[in-house]
């Protein structure tokens, strides 16, 4: 088999969601009978072997998505159960979960983070045996050990203690016997982690090297967005464990991708992870306007499609310019292929989806509260974020390639094999930005946070007794890592952050009233847009957590679910407030199945 073919092929395993290289030891450990594997009697004997088994570790990783999203956002405030929802999603709902409940099993998480560790553990000796080079060896342990850390990240999340073992060679079984590894509670977990993020020899991205190896174009999908990025795990890692500057300071790195890559006469170098108002030529993912007035009301319609708009970022092939401004971390779905996105048949019934959730009243009842720069009474997120098809509200962000983008129908999967469709969403730049902002805000920069998260540098930064020259406005004289020049106009400039239009702004939303500049307010309006813009990408609970356990404040976190499950009508939401109030119940009842 050439390496071109190995790779090839094991890119098709990846995308298949269940495939991955197992080695021998890797049959022990999981005790199964590996399916779209290789030979075994050659892995590990060279770098093309090292990149077939980061390749199948991510098709395993891939069947996570599943339990991340239902972790993270039905056990929160913008997602709700529908009529189809069986007892245990109920259960997650509610906050009531028993130790059989498959979506709170731990298990398919430790059997991604055994194969981590039984793959370091070869690396281990690749390098040593001279059939890898160190910086060969450098990149994809990074790489795998960060990719291990963001799962022990979530487990401590959703789980509160759990098992901590770096040990190869262990079946998932062992992890009942204590002596096999460290009981670590979030708060004992999260400076572990940190440290082993702290360690890692190279925090960049893989480097696209000449033979074809990682990262690679294959089968039409771009491998490089497929990683882990390092830099935002360890900036989140930060946030969570109260190191703000030393958060914002990772943050920005990535913030300025684009100003460290490309020159100013780039697009890429104004626009990429900025939040921009523009896009990479003509179309853009702001929440616009097209010329062509509605029928119904005489205005003009608003950019609702594949190829443009603020929707569109969930739609783009990962080969396109504005969705790699954009993403930071997406793995994509194949429709050809066997098995499908788990994600369809969660989210609709279209193609032989089962419609299990939908959005939460209290979702919807956010959206609608906001109000447009022209006046608009909602906010186009949520048009573009959940739709009503045939009577039901649908979750849209994983359908659109899916779901004819006009009638709303199913569309021909084995028609559009080979390219990328659904995605599993992880990362993209409005988390960075939202995230920079929480860290700045909790550093002290109230106004920085604000500008960020509302209408940009630039806007929040103009002195309109300096109009005529922005020489000493239009950016914030501040030191490393809240340093940001936002200049443009008289005289001429276009400063590297001229761009950026704040997550309101590129939504076309009104700015926030300030209703004051305290770290408690500028922090509110973090975690509230946050909802609105990254609503069903897996972010919600750890928000509520990370900022319930920074204030001490178990209210701050059962509210929220409290008034979700009043405006939905359930009639267990005083219950569930009750036991939310008690911190220990946040966490799932951790038992291996």
């Amino acid at each position: 088999m050439t390496v071109y073919n190995k790779i090839r092929f094991l890119t098709a395993a990846f995308l298949l969601a269940g495939a991955m290289f197992v080695s021998s030891s890797c049959k022990k450990i999981l005790g199964v009978t590996p399916q779209q594997t290789l030979d075994y009697s050659g892995v590990y004997q060279n770098i093309n072997d090292a990149d077939a088994a980061v390749i199948g570790l991510y098709g395993k990783f891939l069947t996570l998505a599943k339990q991340y999203v239902l972790l993270n956002e039905l056990r929160a405030d913008l997602m709700s159960v529908t009529p189809n929802a069986d007892k245990y999603l109920q259960q997650l709902n509610t906050h009531s979960v028993t130790t059989d409940n498959p979506y709170a099993d731990p298990r398919p998480f430790y059997e991604v983070i055994l194969n981590c560790n039984d793959i370091l553990y070869n690396f281990d000796i690749m390098v040593k045996a001279k059939k890898m080079n160190q910086d060969q060896y450098n990149q994809r342990h990074s790489d795998v050990l960060a990719l291990r850390t963001w799962i022990y990240l979530q487990l401590g999340i959703q789980f509160g203690t759990i098992p901590y073992v770096t040990n190869p060679l262990m079946q998932v079984s062992d992890l009942t016997n204590a002596a096999n590894f460290t009981s670590m509670n979030l708060s004992q977990l999260l400076p572990t982690l940190l440290k082993t993020m702290q360690s890692l020899p190279y925090l960049s991205d893989y480097t696209l090297v000449p033979n074809g190896t990682l990262p690679a174009l294959i089968s039409g999908y771009n491998t490089q967005k497929m990683f882990i990025n390092k830099l935002c795990l360890l900036g989140d890692l930060y946030l969570w464990n109260g190191q703000y500057n030393q958060a914002a300071t990772t943050y920005r790195i990535i913030m300025e991708t684009g100003t460290n890559t490309y020159t100013n006469n780039s697009a890429h170098y104004f626009n990429m992870y900025k939040v921009p108002n523009v896009g990479y030529n003509t179309t853009s993912l702001t929440v616009h306007y097209g010329n062509a007035a509605t029928a119904n009301n005489n205005l003009p319609a608003l950019i609702d499609a594949n190829t443009d708009g603020w929707r569109s970022m969930f739609a783009r092939s990962m080969q396109d310019n504005d969705f790699n401004e954009e993403w930071l971390w997406a793995i994509p779905y194949d429709g050809s292929i066997q098995p499908r996105s788990p994600l369809l048949d969660l989210f609709s019934d279209v193609n032989g989806g089962s419609w299990l959730v939908q959005p939460s009243q209290l979702a919807v009842a956010n959206w609608n509260s906001q109000v447009q720069s022209n006046n608009f009474p909602f906010d186009a997120r949520g048009l573009f974020s959940w739709r009503m098809i045939a009577g039901k509200p649908v979750i849209m962000k994983y359908l659109y390639n899916y779901i004819d983008p006009v009638s709303f129908q199913p569309i021909n999967l084995t028609a559009n094999s080979g390219q990328d469709q659904s995605k599993w969403f992880l990362y993209r730049a409005a988390d960075l930005h939202l995230h920079y902002a929480e860290a700045a805000n909790r550093d002290g920069r109230h106004k920085l946070a604000y500008a960020l998260v509302n209408l940009g540098i630039l806007t929040t930064y103009t002195d309109a007794t300096t109009a005529t020259n922005n020489t000493n406005s239009q950016q914030t004289f501040d030191q490393p890592p809240y340093d940001f020049d936002a200049r443009n106009g008289t005289p001429i400039i276009h400063a590297n952050w001229y761009r950026n239009a704040g997550i309101r702004g590129r939504a076309f939303l009104k700015a926030l009233p300030v209703t004051g500049d305290s770290t408690l307010t500028i922090e509110d309006q973090v975690i509230s847009e946050s909802a609105l813009e990254l609503a069903y990408e897996g972010n919600r609970w750890s928000d509520l957590v990370r900022v319930a356990l920074r204030r001490n404040d178990p209210s701050y976190l059962a509210t929220r679910v409290y008034n979700k499950l009043v405006q939905d009508g359930n009639g267990q939401a005083d219950a569930v407030r009750s036991r939310l109030m008690n911190q220990a119940n946040w966490f799932l009842p951790f038992k291996l199945q």
